[in-house]
Formats: structure tokens, sequence, C-alpha cells
């Protein structure tokens, strides 16, 4: 009798586990489908800093390739800021368990910014560097895309840091073409509440790679997100409106 329980049980639980990849996968597939980001032959680099969120993108990206009609291919890049304690053997594991190629691009992006500029306001430039510095990776690997894993939570807080600090309405596209690098941005988690990434994480006990950056959890950035979580538990479909007005793809000279 036990026993019998607790095969029905393990097989309860391997069905939910399955119904959130296909679910990761499906929303996937609706951004990927609805605005076009991928074609046949794409080779993309994947942005894996080892957050949930980069972690997430690289199981849908490569559940996806198995079976999209448009074949293509994905190369890992991570991206060391040169914080101490950063380690990425995790990443490098889950890539060969994936059987994807992974690079990492070593940098003194956080010496130059806490050290040598003393930035009040760091974020911005490490964004920028950051990206900077995985996207001359990319064009050096041969690939003509690089994802970004903003999900659709991002969105809503991007347009609420942009309300708020810039006086407008305003959020990134799902696909962005950087001219001066002849790369495309793609965000292809734009349909995946962060809900869901944590219980994708959760539910495959994906391991990630704990950010040892000083502000970590004190930027803007976390204010928006505590922000959004407060408006949607007063209002449950704050999140889902945003989803429909993310504009054409973009060109960008970043």
């Amino acid at each position: 009798m036990i026993y019998l329980f607790l095969r029905q049980h393990t097989r309860f639980v391997m069905e939910v586990c399955r119904m959130k990849l296909q679910k990761l996968l499906s929303l996937t597939r609706k951004a990927v489908d609805e605005f076009g980001l991928i074609e046949d032959g794409d080779k993309i680099a994947v942005g894996v800093s080892g957050g949930k969120d980069s972690l997430t993108m690289l199981y849908a990206l490569h559940g996806l390739m198995r079976f999209y009609p448009h074949p293509f291919t994905i190369e890992v890049i991570t991206v060391d800021l040169g914080h101490p304690g950063f380690d990425s053997a995790k990443i490098r594991a889950l890539c060969e368990q994936l059987s994807v190629p992974f690079t990492l691009v070593k940098t003194e992006i956080a010496q130059i910014i806490f050290e040598e500029r003393k930035e009040s306001n760091p974020c911005s430039l490490c964004a920028k560097m950051r990206k900077g510095a995985l996207n001359e990776m990319a064009k050096k690997l041969g690939c003509n895309k690089v994802a970004y894993a903003h999900h659709k939570d991002d969105v809503v807080e991007t347009m609420l840091l942009s309300l708020i600090y810039e006086g407008r309405f305003h959020t990134f596209s799902p696909n962005t073409y950087l001219d001066r690098m002849d790369l495309t941005v793609i965000r292809p988690l734009l349909f995946v509440d962060e809900a869901d990434v944590i219980g994708f994480k959760n539910k495959y006990g994906i391991e990630i790679e704990k950010s040892p950056c000083p502000v970590d959890g004190y930027t803007k950035r976390q204010y928006a997100t505590e922000l959004l979580q407060s408006l949607n538990q007063e209002n449950p479909v704050v999140k889902e409106s945003p989803e429909y007005t993310m504009i054409s793809p973009a060109r960008d000279s970043e």
C-alpha cells in the first residue's frame, strides 16, 4: 500500500516537473514566434551569469533547439566581472551536461567601477561594460544574435523605473539590432513571469551562483521589484497588459 502511494506520488511529482518545463518551452516559443526572434541558421550567444533567470533561459533555448522548425545553435558566454568569490564551475558543469559550448570572459569591470572610478551609481555603467564584453565575445565566436534573460517582470519594472526616474513610459523591445556590432539582441523570456522562473528553479533543483556584487539587492531595480510586488498584490493583472505594449523591433547603437 505504502509502495503504491510512493509510486503514485513520484509519478505526480514527475508530471508536475514536466508540466513546468512544457510551460516554459510553450511561453518561450510564443515569444520566439510572435516576435520572430529565431531564424534558420542562427548562432545565438546565451549570456549566462549563473542566476536563476539566465539559467532558466539556457534550459528554455536548449529545449527549444531540439524541436523548433528553424534550426539554430547556441553558445553560452559568462562574463566574470572580477568580483572576489565568483565561481563559474557550476555553469561550466551544466553546459557540459547539456553539451553546449561554454566560454568564460574574464574582466576587471568590478575593479574599474568600485576601486578606480568609485561610482556612486554603479549599475548602469556595469551593465554597459558587461554587455560590451558579452557582445564582443559573441562576435568573435561567430554569433549573429545574443540572448538576454529579461522576463515579464523585468518589462514592467523597466517601465516603472523609466516613469519614476526619467519621466517617460519606456521599456525594451523583444529584439534590438545593435548596428555598431552587427548583432541582434533577443529576449525570449518576455512572456515568462518571475514566479514561473522561481518555480522552475525549485522544481528542478537548479543550482544558482549567487552574485558577489556588493550592491546586489540595494539597487533601483530592487526598488522597482518590490514596488511591482506590492502593486501586484493590490491588482493581480498589473503585469498582464504590458506584454501587449511591447514595441516593434528597434535599432540601437549600444
